[in-house]
């Protein structure tokens, strides 16, 4: 026998006290990602807490990146810099993260070893074709199973091409961007439509010469 519960809400006449806003969850995983990319000591505060960041987290310290989290949830994070990332003894689990799963395939395309990213069984059902078809045309290989994860990435050197998205999407931009920092030549990507750019924003600090290019 089912019960039914009631709730009743009264209006309040005012509202006040403070609310910490967690750490943006996006931000989080590109700036953990291009901080490994970097040289020396990243102090990250405000990270976001939950565990898509945090696989992201596991998978840079299979790759080498030596991370470390204070009692106030400072992440610190000592970047190796590009093309300096070991190759992973053990697959890297991305859990239930996409983010973590599609930008780890363009940053680890242009690595010189082979290596493995698995999910849970909800990510394994995501499609991955429109990440991995960009960086095929960059000289990468990337097998998947019927398009989706497990993924094996054979690092490769990569070339500096222009894409053209039909489909606005962050995460493959982002991707493909992070593969342009290892790419020869120049890497443009030409999105229908804007989507979010904390990936290009990050990267804007960096040298120019690296950097690779966004139009809409």
């Amino acid at each position: 026998m089912s019960t039914t519960l009631v709730a009743t809400v009264s209006p309040a006449r005012r509202v006040q006290g403070r609310v910490r806003v967690p750490g943006d969850k996006s931000i989080s995983h590109r700036y953990a990602l291009i901080a490994a990319l970097a040289e020396g000591r990243s102090r990250m505060t405000n990270f976001a807490p939950g565990a898509d960041c945090h696989a992201t987290l596991a998978c840079l310290r299979r790759l080498g990146i030596e991370t470390g989290e204070d009692a106030s949830g400072v992440i610190t994070l000592m970047g190796r810099g590009l093309g300096r990332f070991s190759s992973p003894v053990e697959p890297l689990d991305a859990g239930n993260s996409g983010t973590t799963m599609r930008l780890l395939t363009g940053l680890l395309a242009g690595q010189g070893f082979v290596s493995r990213l698995v999910g849970d069984p909800s990510l394994s059902r995501r499609p991955m074709r429109r990440v991995i078809e960009p960086l095929e045309r960059m000289g990468g290989r990337v097998e998947a199973t019927d398009g989706h994860a497990p993924l094996t990435i054979h690092g490769a050197a990569l070339h500096g091409t222009t894409h053209r998205f039909e489909v606005p999407s962050a995460q493959v931009k982002s991707a493909v961007l992070l593969a342009g920092l290892h790419a020869d030549g120049s890497t443009t990507v030409v999105e229908p439509a804007q989507t979010r750019d904390h990936t290009e924003r990050a990267l804007a600090v960096g040298t120019p010469s690296r950097l690779p290019d966004v139009r809409r």
